[in-house]
């Protein structure tokens, strides 16, 4: 996990947004990853971007995700879900997400609305204690990873969690060939 100085989330509440915080406080005992293997760490906001963060941190491609909030309308409703995909791929948008909301277009949700449907900032989203309804489509090869850097909901830290745990939060689905290399 490169030069990140790690210490169990739950411990460290005030490094998440509050969403973030919440899903982490109510994390189930049952649950195939422990609490105590989600860990959080500090880092320099300005530097929260994938490339800078992986360079500065020395942290690589393959070994952080990104989560990134996909809409598209039909009927007249819009429909989320949020995507999780290595720094090395590239969320399949108009293909695999677009099938899974069942749309006729997808995109990348407008950052205000990402930012305010989430309670999370831009640049920090994470799949952790993102809105029960919408859907989280996890790439299959985040789930082999055996850990992961993410957002905490917050630009000044990130979260670094076994794969699998990804798999199994609220509303997951892994999807195989959700990204195409980069």
């Amino acid at each position: 996990m490169g030069t990140l100085k790690t210490e169990p989330a739950r411990n460290r509440l005030d490094l998440l947004a509050p969403p973030v915080a919440t899903a982490v406080g109510q994390w189930p005992a049952e649950a195939p990853v422990d609490v105590d293997d989600v860990l959080v760490a500090p880092i320099d906001a300005e530097l929260a971007d994938t490339a800078a963060f992986c360079a500065a941190y020395e942290v690589g491609l393959d070994e952080s995700a990104n989560c990134v909030v996909v809409a598209g309308k039909r009927e007249g409703v819009v429909r989320y879900a949020a995507c999780v995909v290595l720094a090395t791929t590239r969320v399949d948008v108009n293909g695999v997400v677009r099938r899974a909301l069942d749309v006729r277009k997808a995109s990348f949700a407008p950052m205000a609305e990402a930012v305010e449907l989430t309670g999370m900032e831009y640049g920090g989203i994470t799949p952790i204690g993102l809105p029960e309804q919408w859907p989280l489509l996890v790439d299959a090869r985040v789930i082999a990873a055996p850990h992961v850097i993410i957002g905490s909901g917050v630009r000044h830290s990130k979260i670094a969690l076994p794969g699998p745990a990804l798999g199994a939060l609220p509303g997951a689905r892994v999807v195989e060939g959700l990204a195409r290399s980069a």
